[in-house]
């Protein structure tokens, strides 16, 4: 029997209205880059974050959504990128028996984190991240704020021992960035990293650059 073909890493990717869609934006791109089958929310603050940082519409209706990404990451039709209403229960990560193999929250509020750590599932990021945690998936948070308040960190102890990766993006600076793109590339870097996910964005530590 010849065996059938591995089908392409499943990866839930979300994003919030934190600062920082630029780090959501590269990583998706490079998932995609990556043949990984991406399923994406955003939710309406993200929609804002997007206008006012990437001078990016997203809009409300998922397929717009798509279209809209599509266009901006220069992909076909054909792209493995399915975009999903925040309030969809019917989406595949709403059910522990279809939980993707990982999900980021790329950029994650502290509203998110906190209402994760609460194991709240009032939306579909909240309710799509406490599958992949009760289905011992990974999980990784990246979370933009500054400073962090005694209750932020407390929320972010509580996941990280629960087993959430906490990813601040907080670019290095030891391969000497030449732009703001190379700082970015930092931060998604060790986002794919943690994913396994192959990538050539940045030096590593100790390699010629």
């Amino acid at each position: 029997m010849t065996p059938s073909p591995q089908r392409p890493e499943s990866i839930c990717l979300a994003f919030t209205g934190a600062s920082g869609m630029a780090y959501g934006l590269r990583l998706l791109d490079c998932l995609l880059a990556a043949d990984c089958r991406v399923s994406l929310v955003y939710s309406s603050a993200a929609q804002l974050v997007a206008r006012q940082e990437s001078k990016l519409e997203l809009p409300a209706a998922p397929s717009r959504g798509r279209t809209a990404l599509l266009e901006r990451l220069g992909r076909d039709e054909s792209t493995a990128l399915q975009v999903y209403d925040v309030e969809d229960w019917k989406a595949p990560m709403a059910s522990g028996s279809n939980p993707p193999r990982a999900m980021v929250v790329c950029p994650c509020t502290m509203g998110t984190l906190a209402a994760i750590a609460a194991g709240m599932a009032d939306n579909l990021i909240e309710r799509a991240a406490d599958v992949v945690m009760k289905e011992g998936r990974k999980l990784i948070l990246v979370p933009r704020e500054t400073p962090f308040s005694v209750i932020h960190l407390e929320n972010m102890l509580r996941l990280a021992r629960a087993g959430v990766v906490i990813l601040p993006p907080n670019p290095g600076f030891y391969q000497q960035p030449q732009n703001v793109g190379e700082m970015v590339d930092f931060v998604v870097a060790r986002i794919l990293d943690q994913l396994s996910v192959p990538h050539t964005l940045a030096p590593r530590w100790g390699e010629e650059h």
